[in-house]
């Protein structure tokens, strides 16, 4: 966003239309009954399966959730936001609430098929919702209404866990009974509320099938693509659409920017208990580290996001990763003191506010035709990353200790410099000079940015 007028929080909020509400609610219901990832090797290990076993299931999971953002991003090419969430959600609903039933012994097999669909139909709404939000939301707001989507995937990851432990209490069971449950229920609701199509998503299609190109929505602006490269032409076919995205070098280092960024990122929840652990801490101060951190992102990420609009879209990012990348080394010094854990969680959360809506906001900026399989490729590659995060985590941490935080801020702070080039404008003409003034309230477009 570069308009002259900063954007508003309230504004923002006020100017949401009623069916990304809905898209909102219905993101947040489901991430509230999101128990699979977080507790199926607990629980597997709970009914008497060995670790080997809950960890091969947790590996399906992944593998399914990565391969689900492309079948999701094809669904929605061909088919619809509002039907692929729908069916994605159905899907999903029968097969979480049967992991219970293949628990026992004998049923590892069929455990890691239902398992592998499991993750692989869950993760397929995502680039859905994505598409939907990027339609229905003002230009003007887009990366605001992803930051939304932010807030409430992370309001539901902060409360699920305490709603887990309350249903453990009870049974374990109901956790993927509760699942299924929230999965139908998204489903329902998108078949009631969420519309079949966005205005402007149909008039892009309809001129796609006259043969004429598609009107840029933020994306195409006579500039090119939201990477300041040539705009993809409408493609026909899945293999046309990713072969045009080989060729566009810009996205393939934002890519790599997505990539490593992940890979970073997930050591708060894999290697930073391991430290903490390692320097006697009690497990008590993990939970107030991601509470502390929970607290902060919720209440502060549309603030800020509202604060930077100013600012070029690709001075955010490198920003952003920049923050993070210090506070992701001063993890390093946690031995000496538990302020240093705490300092460096809150600049860790404060890099991913400032740098994380834009850069999931970017593949939204490329024309309806590509955009779906753009961004449901940039999902893939960071579930890729969070699968491999573990490994790449615990075998570096054991090698390097506290040394191994300095080396998470350097690849973290070459992942920010990988998203600079991958999302910075060429610089444009000053379209005041060129079109006359704007009217009054109408945003300024420039070449995609949002």
């Amino acid at each position: 966003m570069t308009d002259d007028a900063q954007v508003r929080v309230f504004d923002a909020l006020k100017a949401t239309p009623t069916p990304v509400r809905y898209l909102l609610g219905g993101v947040l219901v489901n991430q509230l009954g999101a128990f699979v990832q977080t507790f199926l090797v607990l629980y597997l290990t709970f009914r008497g399966a060995s670790v080997s076993a809950a960890g091969l299931a947790l590996v399906a999971y992944s593998i399914g959730s990565i391969f689900g953002t492309m079948l999701g991003a094809e669904i929605t090419h061909r088919f619809g936001p509002r039907t692929t969430i729908m069916t994605a959600m159905a899907a999903s609903a029968p097969l979480v609430g049967s992991i219970s039933w293949l628990s026992g012994p004998g049923m590892l097999w069929p455990l890691l098929v239902v398992v592998g669909l499991a993750g692989l139909f869950t993760q397929a709404y995502r680039p859905a919702a994505a598409v939907l939000l990027s339609d229905l939301m003002p230009e003007r707001y887009q990366v605001m209404a992803f930051s939304m989507m932010r807030i409430a995937l992370n309001i539901g990851a902060a409360l699920a866990p305490l709603i887990a432990a309350v249903v453990i209490l009870v049974d374990w069971d109901l956790l993927f009974w509760i699942d299924g449950g929230t999965a139908l229920v998204y489903a329902l609701l998108a078949f009631a509320l969420l519309p079949k199509q966005a205005p402007h998503a149909r008039e892009e299609a309809e001129a796609a099938r006259e043969g004429a190109e598609p009107q840029a929505s933020g994306a195409e602006t006579g500039t090119g693509t939201g990477t300041g490269a040539a705009a993809p032409a409408p493609a026909a076919d899945s293999g046309s659409a990713y072969a045009a995205m080989l060729r566009d070098r810009k996205y393939l280092l934002y890519l790599g920017a997505i990539l490593l960024g992940s890979l970073t990122y997930a050591q708060g929840h894999i290697a930073l208990p391991l430290q903490l652990a390692a320097d006697h801490y009690p497990t008590s101060f993990y939970s107030t580290v991601l509470t502390v951190s929970s607290v902060v992102l919720i209440t502060c990420e549309l603030k800020i996001t509202a604060y930077l609009s100013r600012l070029p879209k690709h001075v955010r990012v490198i920003t952003g990763h920049l923050v993070e990348a210090v506070g992701l080394a001063v993890y390093g010094l946690s031995s000496r003191s538990g302020a240093f854990t705490i300092a460096g969680a809150v600049l860790v959360v404060f890099g991913i506010m400032i740098a994380a809506p834009s850069m999931f906001a970017h593949p939204a900026t490329f024309p309806a035709a590509v955009k779906a399989r753009y961004i449901g490729t940039m999902q893939a590659v960071g579930g890729a990353a969070s699968a491999l995060a573990p490994l790449f985590g615990v075998f570096l941490w054991t090698r390097l200790g506290g040394g191994f935080w300095l080396l998470c801020g350097i690849v973290t702070a070459a992942a920010g410099f990988l998203a600079l080039a991958g999302v910075r404008q060429p610089s444009e003409p000053d379209p005041a000079k060129d079109a006359g003034p704007r009217t009054e309230g109408e945003p300024e477009v420039v070449g995609g940015t949002s």
